[in-house]
């Protein structure tokens, strides 16, 4: 396959720059970066409109923009549901994360288990979060490279080194400048992409003759699959698709990197704006599924469906917005595995590093070694994706929402009531993880959807109901003994702190 120079040289020029944005927002409002809170947490400063960027690019990333298509172009309707999950997660954390951020801003947790360990006064529950927090996403930070890796086989570059260069510059930015380097670039990776999607709408439908011509050709396409897919869902995939929109919305904000996201906000009130402001990405992302109709209605012809969308746009793009189009997709791949990085970095250093090995650590040591962590975390995720094969990364990265679920009862059920046990709490953790990972199993690693009394729907849920039905009952056994809760060291004021908002 022959390099194609012009979409090669218009993609190297776009990911030069923002890699020099990268290592000057070390200087950008400006902190002290020995200091974890303002290393990994940009010293909590961000605004609504920073703040947006943020967590928009955090949360919709490279993988998202050839996986929801690829989907779609592959299995049909089913991989529509991103888009109400994306819909509803927003007044669901609504009400969820003003409350959250108040409580870290006030006691000064840079972590989901930081708060853990303050609600309930124990370190095994707050480690049982943090780890599950880092397993998840570390194949999350590898399935990146797969929003790279199709744009680079694309444009016919030959071997793994573009790769290996582009996370070797990601290391060195994340460790350079934390937080601060992944939000500038949001900036920037977010307008290329709404560039790349208003153009996509506008001229591709033109090209091919409509909507409706697109959608009679995908159904044609699509019923020729094996097994055939549709652009209808099919009855006895409703709760499969219900399921997994509500077990993803749920899951979306538990993630580190979304929880690192919010906590950077400046203001109480900058968390409530963003989540009524963040369903533009929702209405983004409509148009983004639909690529995949588009690419079968062109007639693209691919076995491996992370390449329908890059294929698409040479076939129909001129050849130099095609390599703008992958270099939006390329630095879309850069902030969210930034942030993934610091994220997970946060977590082992303050909630298994200082919490077990280093509990007079300073804030010089907590800010190196989460910088350290960082590039290993990284290079765990780049020897991750290049040592195993494609379709076992996709499959654990899946496993990533069943995982991450588990600790919505600790986390959130703690935001708003005492009542659980601590111990109730971490029975019902280790229960949910175990039978999300052997309902995972028993599919042979290739579906997320098990079947319990003759209904099929994601495994995440049926784990998610039997960890509160046990984190409930052992609760109330543990409570009726009389066993120790641990000591809160949170007060009812905590949970609504303001400040004002920056701008």
């Amino acid at each position: 396959m022959q390099i194609n120079w012009t979409a090669f040289s218009i993609f190297i020029i776009f990911f030069l720059f923002v890699a020099v944005l990268g290592f000057v927002a070390a200087r950008w409002r400006r902190g002290d970066l020995s200091h974890l809170e303002e290393w990994g947490l940009a010293g909590r400063r961000f605004g609504t409109l920073i703040t947006w960027f943020l967590v928009g690019g955090d949360l919709y990333t490279a993988y998202t923009f050839i996986a929801v298509p690829g989907l779609m172009y592959g299995k049909g309707a089913l991989g529509f549901y991103a888009v109400p999950y994306t819909t509803v997660v927003y007044p669901i954390f609504l009400l969820i994360l003003p409350r959250f951020w108040s409580v870290a801003r006030s006691k000064g947790y840079v972590t989901a288990s930081d708060f853990v360990q303050g609600r309930y006064g124990d370190r095994l529950l707050s480690f049982a979060v943090a780890l599950t927090g880092i397993v998840a996403t570390i194949p999350y930070i590898a399935l990146q490279l797969t929003g790279m890796q199709a744009v680079i086989t694309a444009m016919g570059i030959p071997g793994s080194w573009p790769l290996i260069i582009a996370f070797i510059i990601l290391a060195l930015f994340a460790y350079t400048s934390g937080l601060r380097a992944p939000a500038m670039i949001a900036i920037v990776k977010d307008l290329m992409i709404y560039i790349t999607i208003i153009v996509a709408v506008i001229l591709i439908p033109i090209k091919l003759g409509g909507f409706g011509p697109i959608f009679h050709a995908s159904a044609a396409a699509l019923a020729k699959h094996h097994p055939p897919g549709s652009i209808a869902l099919s009855p006895k995939l409703y709760a499969t698709y219900g399921t997994l929109a509500l077990g993803s919305a749920l899951a979306l904000f538990l993630y580190p990197h979304a929880v690192t996201g919010v906590f950077s906000a400046s203001s109480r009130r900058v968390v409530k704006r963003n989540m009524a402001l963040l369903p533009a990405y929702s209405f983004a992302l409509g148009i983004i599924a639909l690529l995949g109709y588009m690419a079968l209605a062109a007639g693209v012809h691919t076995k491996s469906t992370s390449e329908a969308v890059p294929l698409l746009f040479l076939k129909e793009f001129p050849t130099w917005f095609a390599g703008f189009g992958f270099a939006a997709i390329g630095i879309g791949a850069l902030v969210p595995a930034a942030i993934m990085s610091i994220a997970s970095a946060n977590l082992f250093t303050r909630n298994i590093y200082k919490a077990f090995f280093a509990p007079n650590a300073s804030h010089e040591n907590e800010a190196r070694m989460a910088k350290i962590v960082s590039l290993i975390i990284i290079l765990l995720a780049l020897v991750f994706i290049l040592g195993f094969p494609q379709q076992y990364a996709i499959s654990m990265q899946q496993v990533g929402g069943i995982l991450i679920l588990q600790t919505l009862p600790t986390v959130v059920f703690g935001l708003f009531t005492r009542w659980f046990h601590r111990r109730g709490l971490f029975l019902g953790w280790l229960v949910g993880i175990v039978l999300g990972v052997l309902m995972w199993a028993s599919t042979g690693y290739q579906s997320t959807s098990y079947t319990v009394g003759g209904v099929t729907a994601y495994a995440g849920i049926w784990a998610l109901m039997v960890n509160i039905v046990i984190a409930v009952v052992f609760s109330a056994i543990f409570r009726a003994m009389g066993l120790s809760n641990g000591e809160d060291e949170t007060s009812p004021s905590d949970y609504r702190v303001d400040v004002e908002a920056s701008a």
